[in-house]
């Protein structure tokens, strides 16, 4: 019964929505072209000759055909849902090379670093194995101090192996245009500290076949220490150079002017964005556009309200009433403030009374909750409800008033019934109060609190005039751009602050009190 009533209060809008899928669907059978008339795209397809051409009713028709009408003529008409558009197929074929080229940088950068790292942990051990197996017979006994050497060179492998581990593969965070500068040029120049070291191996150990086995093992034991100097240089360069902050980023959204202010190290641009990226799902409140349609349907309305008459007939040129127009526009903007203040204060006192009656209804059913903690106290462990039978029967008592609330603040796309629900369940289980479940609701959250099909932003594209792999520097201005806003990156250097320090003599903090005999205490 509980769960009857629970999704009774949403069953009149599933019908209105059926209703609306099967008008939207007439419709579409009965003006397909209605719908494709709004799309900018067009397509090329391959139309049957009409009707009166079949028949020869048409003899100017008839001269302009060749033999070969009917595998020459094309039409260009409204993208249906059936056609693919020449720029659909362009812009699949550019994303897919697109995809395909960033996969094919992203393995081959992993399979180079990979063999290259596979290759460092080998070649000590080859220096090491090598003289064993081609001239074992001919070497120079190893003793208690070239024995010891061997356990340095394990221990130092095995603490490189941890620190490459750690440092190189990491699960990545992003797909970033372009490749990681400084890590290339880590892996350069351990290909080139190997080739050196394999060069002077093979010229003066395997050619010349030394024969001072402790000398060979000193020589692995430095290639060992080498490659720990570099992987220490490597975190210098990769980790701690970016920890100082030298800049200051405004991030500002391009929709609703929401900013915030981030501090930055030495970065390149695209690794600057991807951490612009990671606070914004942080720090920003979720992207609404439904925010941004008042605004929008107001001024829609001012501009329906004008109307221009043309006194002197059908002969009057267009620039001259679109004068008009602006005119009348710029008369009726005196008195819009006065609109939009009386809308903005009726619209907070709409969420305000909205707001009150869901605090209300919200704490009668937390209150109900611990009436029925109470009885199932007093009932077998059988008969007890979880959490999630007992979310279901308090929720019917305030479903009505928070999809209200929630229409009126316009969240009503972010919240399903289904979350609110999760969300109610948890609640109970953590044994919260009705702010803690209230909080979620009456203040918009971050992007991260939502579902990621609420995001409306996955996939980003960073727009620099700049090239991507350079630093951050003052006056940078970059664009991180998605399919429906953008966020502006304005770069700033932190200023050079300049301390000085001035000597407070102790001696001038005291001071003489003297009465006298005229002062009144």
């Amino acid at each position: 019964m509980d769960t009857e009533s629970t999704y009774s209060e949403y069953s009149h809008y599933s019908s209105h929505s059926r209703k609306a899928q099967r008008q939207g669907s007439r419709d579409r059978h009965k003006s397909p072209r209605s719908k494709d008339g709004s799309r900018s795209e067009k397509s090329v397809t391959i139309q049957a000759p009409p009707i009166d051409a079949l028949l020869g009713n048409d003899s100017r028709a008839e001269e302009g055909q060749d033999d070969n009408w009917g595998e020459t003529t094309t039409a260009i008409t409204g993208t249906s849902e059936h056609s693919v558009s020449q720029e659909d197929l362009a812009g699949l074929s550019k994303d897919l090379e697109d995809s395909v080229g960033l996969d094919y940088k992203r393995y081959l950068v992993f399979t180079v670093a990979a063999i290259l790292g596979l290759l460092v942990f080998l070649t000590p051990i080859a220096f090491i194995l090598l003289p064993q197996i081609l001239w074992r017979s001919e070497l120079e006994p190893c003793g208690t101090a070239c024995e010891g050497l061997f356990i340095s060179v394990a221990f130092k492998l095995l603490i490189l192996l941890i620190g490459t581990w750690a440092l190189f593969f990491r699960q990545p965070k992003a797909d970033l245009p372009r490749v990681f500068v400084f890590r290339i040029l880590t892996l350069v120049l351990i290909f080139l500290l190997m080739f050196s070291y394999w060069l002077f191996y093979g010229v003066r150990i395997l050619e010349s076949k030394d024969l001072n086995y402790h000398g060979i093992v000193q020589f692995a034991v430095s290639l060992v220490d080498a490659l720990l100097f570099v992987h220490y240089l490597a975190i210098i360069v990769l980790e701690l150079r970016q920890l100082q902050p030298m800049f200051t980023v405004k991030v500002l959204r391009s929709t609703d002017g929401e900013s915030r202010y981030y501090s930055l190290g030495h970065l390149s641009i695209q690794r600057a964005a991807l951490v612009i990226l990671e606070n914004y799902y942080r720090d920003f409140a979720v992207y609404n556009p439904m925010l941004l349609t008042a605004s929008k349907a107001r001024a829609a309305k001012h501009m329906a309200g004008l109307k221009v008459y043309s006194v002197d007939g059908p002969g009057t040129n267009a620039a001259g009433q679109s004068r008009a127009m602006i005119a009348a526009a710029a008369h009726c903007r005196d008195s819009s403030h006065n609109e939009l203040y009386y809308e903005e204060a009726d619209y907070e006192r709409r969420v305000r009374k909205r707001r009150a009656r869901l605090v209300v209804a919200v704490e009668e059913a937390f209150t109900h909750i611990k009436h029925m903690k109470t009885e199932e106290q007093q009932k077998a462990p059988g008969e007890v409800m979880d959490a999630r039978e007992a979310a279901q029967a308090i929720f019917p008592s305030m479903a009505r008033v928070l999809q209200k609330y929630l229409r009126t603040t316009r969240q009503q796309p972010y919240h399903t019934m289904e979350s609110i629900l999760q969300h109610l369940a948890f609640c109970i289980t953590h044994n919260m109060t009705p702010k803690a479940f209230l909080e979620r609701y009456l203040t918009p959250g971050p992007t991260l609190q939502y579902d990621k099909d609420r995001w409306f932003s996955k996939h980003w594209t960073l727009i620099s005039e700049e090239a991507v792999t350079r630093g951050l520097r003052d006056g940078v201005v970059f664009v991180l751009k998605c399919l429906d806003f953008s966020l502006v990156i304005n770069v700033k250097k932190i200023p050079f602050i300049k301390l000085s320090e001035e000597f407070l003599d102790p001696k001038f903090h005291k001071f003489a009190f003297r009465l006298q005999s005229e002062t009144s205490v």
